[in-house]
């Protein structure tokens, strides 16, 4: 048999390359993996920054509602809210500036990182209010950190906000 007939001796350039190629990943089809995660990356972190930015914002309305509670009770105590000088300190010590409650709950009626929003910044607090003229004003300057724009208030409905 002669060496032009055997097919195996002399194979085409072709078939020698795909012979020699290893069997891992080229240079682009590794960069091209590695653009389409970082594309999906991207993606996500958006979405789940702007939940935790929707969970920063509920969290805060949770807790203007605990603190009107709070509020409320040291009212049913005291016959009266803490005054703008107390302010929502008054919810975690006894005030010793006037009017001196006279039934205070020894245990106070929150706890101080209660009166921190979801940003770190201390809620506000006005008596008597001016959008609640029979009680009081209580908001937080919300994730932007400056009054007037995103604030969170408990005058405004939590329903369409």
């Amino acid at each position: 048999m002669n060496q032009t007939d055997d097919p195996t001796s002399n194979p085409p350039k072709a078939e020698r390359w795909r012979r020699r190629r290893s069997p891992g990943f080229t240079l682009i089809e590794i960069m091209a993996v590695v653009v389409i995660m970082g594309m999906l990356m991207a993606t996500l972190a958006v979405g789940i920054s702007s939940q935790l930015d929707k969970a920063a914002i509920a969290n805060t309305r949770i807790q203007i509602t605990r603190i009107e509670q709070a509020l409320e009770f040291y009212k049913l105590d005291n016959r009266r809210f803490p005054s703008g000088d107390q302010g929502l300190e008054a919810l975690i010590n006894k005030p010793s500036s006037p009017p001196i409650p006279r039934d205070y709950n020894p245990a106070g009626y929150m706890k101080g990182e209660q009166l921190m929003d979801s940003w770190d910044t201390p809620f506000n607090y006005r008596i008597p209010g001016e959008h609640n003229a029979y009680s009081f004003d209580l908001w937080s300057l919300g994730p932007d950190g400056v009054e007037g724009g995103d604030d969170i208030q408990n005058w405004e409905s939590h329903d369409g906000a």
